[in-house]
């Protein structure tokens, strides 16, 4: 952003929401077949709707899976009820698996592996909060997760939450709009429930000095919230983009992250990009940026790399480009060697976004470059 004032708005939704069921069913898949055979490749869909889910797409693994059991376990974790997947209680279920193309398969098994596909990837960090991800994200998230961890009476699994926050000279002074939605039981109280989430929810996830008498809180905006989950609308793997990764703060890559393995770059190559973002954002050579790594599929190196610093950096940007080429090796096999990413990690990433997550202890999301980046800009030259 160049302007002085302005405002950004982020969402995020619950585990229960459609769209992120069907992320974690893919996601607890992949880790199934992981714990098995972490050489699987895996690369799944899923969609869920009124009465029905499907689970298609390929893998080639040495391991034996029963991915509707995987779904059932999903379903009783997140705490779904028979109505919320069906208007009559009956679920159909249909799996269409098949092995991964050969085509596809000889480009990623070479002694340099190359990348599963061609697709462009983007990382941003910024240092506005300790995560180093942009406030309406990080509370975004925090709303949701609260809904999730601490339930509210009468509250379905269902719902989502939208923050915007002010930004003068770019950094946050405000929150000046608070959505939340959240499913509930036909009885419920409608005032009852707002002011349980304004005060048990709303209140303990943001700050008090961000929130002014002139901050818009909508909750349940729509007035009724009955009928939630695939009942109520379709869910699809890959449609929480931007609550996968940074809101509108930074560009969407080509692809979607969840119920891929490590040797689709969609999913490698993102965590690469954070990783170099945040790295350079850490060791003070920017307040935020933006990275950009395109692949080709079957190629090891990567087509281009960019750095946007956002008229931050304290380097020209083309500075920031030459010290992360130098210090980090950005091809597929190289990436997952770096960041161990052939493990069962990924259903925990599923809801509540892939980036920050200091619970989880990424590693891509460790700050353990900063040292080697800061020398590589001071050899070009520069004082810092």
């Amino acid at each position: 952003m160049s302007k002085k004032t302005y405002t950004l708005t982020a969402e995020s939704v619950r585990r229960g929401h459609p769209d992120k069921l069907c992320d974690q069913i893919a996601d607890g898949i992949l880790d199934a077949y992981l714990k098995q055979d972490s050489n699987a490749r895996v690369a799944v869909e899923i969609m869920a709707s009124n009465g029905r889910i499907t689970i298609a797409g390929e893998v080639s693994a040495r391991a034996e899976l029963l991915e509707e059991r995987v779904m059932c376990d999903t379903l009783e974790r997140i705490g779904y009820r028979s109505a919320d997947l069906s208007d009559d209680g009956e679920l159909n279920v249909t799996i269409g698996i098949h092995e991964q193309s050969q085509d596809i398969a000889q480009a990623v098994a070479r002694t340099e592996p190359g990348a599963g596909d061609q697709g462009i990837v983007v990382g941003y960090a910024t240092d506005e909060t300790p995560e180093y991800l942009p406030l309406p994200v990080v509370l975004a998230h925090r709303i949701c997760r609260l809904l999730d961890e601490e339930p509210l009476h009468g509250a379905g699994v269902d719902g989502k939450a939208q923050v915007t926050v002010s930004y003068s000279d770019g950094i946050p002074v405000a929150v000046t709009a608070v959505v939340v939605s959240v499913q509930h039981a036909k009885e419920v109280d409608p005032d009852a429930l707002r002011r349980d989430v304004e005060s048990r929810i709303i209140r303990r996830a943001i700050p008090a000095n961000c929130l002014t008498k002139e901050t818009r809180l909508l909750i349940n905006p729509s007035g009724r919230f009955v009928k939630g989950g695939p009942a109520a609308d379709t869910g699809l793997t890959g449609r929480k983009l931007a609550v996968d990764q940074y809101g509108s703060a930074a560009h969407i890559g080509g692809g979607a992250l969840s119920g891929k393995d490590p040797s689709k770059t969609d999913r490698s190559g993102a965590y690469a990009a954070r990783w170099v973002a945040k790295n350079l954002v850490a060791a003070g050579l920017a307040k935020r940026c933006e990275v950009q790594i395109a692949y080709a599929i079957g190629e090891s190196r990567p087509i281009s790399v960019t750095v946007d610093a956002m008229g931050t950096g304290l380097v020209p940007d083309a500075a920031l480009e030459r010290a992360v080429k130098e210090v980090f090796d950005l091809r597929p096999g190289r990436i997952i060697d770096a960041l161990a990413l052939r493990r069962p990690i990924y259903a925990p990433l599923a809801a509540y976004g892939h980036f920050g997550r200091p619970e989880l202890d990424l590693p891509w999301e460790r700050t353990d470059r900063r040292a080697a980046l800061l020398a590589s800009v001071m050899k070009q030259g520069y004082a810092l």
